[in-house]
């Protein structure tokens, strides 16, 4: 409680000393009279400043020379120093990135520089006491680099989609895009966030080792990131592009400066997140099993997603042109959006999930959670578009039959029930047949995680116990392994495998010692 109170308490006195020293030097830097209370602005920051200051450098000095080795390694430092670093970098990225963007429309913004500044001061303050040899975190430490890196490459993902955007549309179509004028400001703007994206990425992922990181947080943060995220951007821009073609040569219904507005963007999109993802998922590769499954299962997913609401609006189409006040142009572009997303999605999960390979990863357990998770969100959305059904039916029977017709009453709810219906029963189909193909016995269904002590690079030692056992690695590096082959393991992997023999547990410790013996010991709960 006392480190929790204390990280919490430094945290708030900081931010409101960032913000009064922000507020002194925005008043520093205005060129113009101030238009509000002068008097009550200055005296906030003064307060601020002042008196929060103070309070903020009392407490981290008390904070600091208590920092032994029992809390360096508690969560609320960690917890503290990540939070604080990713704050500042966010708040001072965002507002110089967006005083420089200003400035090239001629704008100076002397809030934001002043804001950048201070709470730059605040990270580099705080990257320091992170990078401290005998106060820096034991634990978390890792999280501020993970956090950062995947923030860097967001912006510079957005900013180089505007870029692209910009150029496409003044260089494919002028009349979509700004015609006349100064048609470079916006993406020179868009250019300076990509770039001021790209350096912060650059500096977590290479200077400060992100991309060398393993296991945890950073693995998660790799595929939520330069996967699952870049992977949506990417199928959305070619869901769209597509479904703009297929009206382009179909269905011509709409003016064509209307039917291509949408198309640089989607044409952006596509461009820079199939770049990142396939950069992302060559990474990925390279990690542990665990995440080449999770990797393949994310993938796996935005497929089905992009493919089962191709279907269920291809539903919703096909009952729309029943209905004689939306057949035509509307439904035709319901029914091409369908095929797009189908056509989109589909391959990319044939591709990821492989149907037809039916026991190759039978026994995967993240495969196991994957299809219990998509089997209880498609049956929970299928459960509620069945009520939405049931609802619009009972409502037609007691209005009278006014208003709309039965079909145009259900037919969106109805399309999304087929959809998900259709993924509800083949996922567990799958389930069940893998939980049929699995060993019933064996260490991959008798262990949850095992938590592996070596010293030396154990680095494949864990790889290959992850694949031979299917149970999550810990590894913990022994404290007296400095010798001189120590960047090899204490011991094989098939020592360690002869030892987990008849062992069973949620949570499975392993030590390797210098002579070669292994030690299995299941932990309790």
């Amino acid at each position: 409680m006392r480190r929790l109170i204390l990280t919490l308490l430094l945290l708030v006195l900081v931010t409101i000393a960032a913000s009064g020293v922000s507020g002194l030097l925005g008043r520093l830097l205005q060129t113009e009279a101030d238009l509000g209370d002068p008097i009550a602005g200055l005296a906030l920051s003064l307060a601020f400043t002042l008196i929060g200051g103070p309070l903020a450098v009392l407490v981290w000095w008390w904070l600091w020379r208590r920092l032994d080795g029992t809390d360096r390694s508690s969560v609320a430092w960690g917890l503290y120093l990540s939070a604080v670093a990713t704050i500042s970098l966010i708040v001072f990225s965002t507002s110089l990135l967006g005083a420089i963007a200003d400035l090239v429309r001629g704008t100076w913004s002397p809030d934001a520089v002043a804001t950048g500044v201070a709470w730059l001061a605040v990270w580099i303050l705080h990257r320091i006491m992170w990078a401290h040899p005998t106060k820096s975190p034991l634990r978390l430490a890792r999280v501020p680099i993970a956090l950062g890196a995947g923030y860097g490459l967001g912006v510079a993902a957005l900013g180089a989609i505007r870029v692209l955007e910009a150029v496409f549309a003044e260089a494919t179509l002028p009349s979509v895009g700004s015609v006349g004028g100064a048609w470079w400001l916006s993406p020179l703007q868009a250019a300076i966030w990509a770039v001021g994206g790209a350096g912060i990425w650059w500096w977590h992922w290479r200077r400060d080792g992100a991309v060398a990181m393993r296991g945890g947080f950073p693995d998660v943060a790799l595929v939520l990131t330069g996967v699952l995220g870049a992977g949506a951007v990417a199928l959305g821009g070619f869901g769209v592009s597509l479904w703009i073609g297929l009206r382009a040569a179909l269905d011509r219904s709409l003016p064509w400066r209307d039917l291509l507005e949408p198309l640089p963007l989607a044409v952006a999109a596509a461009a820079v997140g199939v770049v990142v993802w396939l950069s992302h998922r060559r990474v990925a590769t390279e990690r542990s099993a665990g995440t080449r499954s999770a990797t393949r299962l994310v993938e796996a997913g935005l497929g089905l997603i992009a493919a089962a609401s191709g279907v269920g609006i291809i539903a919703n189409a096909l009952l729309a042109s029943l209905t004689p006040s939306l057949a035509g142009g509307d439904a035709r572009a319901l029914l091409l959006g369908g095929l797009a997303s189908l056509a989109v999605g589909a391959p990319v999960w044939w591709a990821a999930w492989h149907p037809l390979d039916t026991a190759a990863h039978a026994a995967d357990a993240g495969r196991r959670v994957y299809l219990v998770a998509v089997f209880g969100v498609s049956a929970l959305v299928a459960i509620v578009a069945l009520l939405v059904v049931g609802y619009r039916v009972f409502e037609l029977v007691l209005d009278g039959g006014a208003g709309e017709g039965l079909v145009e009453r259900i037919r969106a709810p109805f399309g999304l029930l087929l959809a998900t219906a259709a993924v509800a029963g083949y996922h567990f189909a799958v389930w069940r047949r893998d939980r049929a193909a699995a060993p019933t016995t064996g260490r991959v269904r008798s262990i949850g995680r095992i938590i592996l002590v070596a010293g030396g690079d154990d680095t494949s030692l864990a790889q290959q116990l992850e694949a031979a056992t299917g149970a999550p690695v810990t590894r913990w590096t022994r404290a007296d392994a400095q010798r001189a082959d120590a960047h090899r393991p204490d011991a094989s992997a098939d020592a360690v495998l002869r030892a987990l023999e008849g062992v069973s547990g949620r949570r499975v410790l392993v030590v390797t010692g210098r002579d070669g013996a292994v030690e299995a010991v299941p932990l309790v709960d």
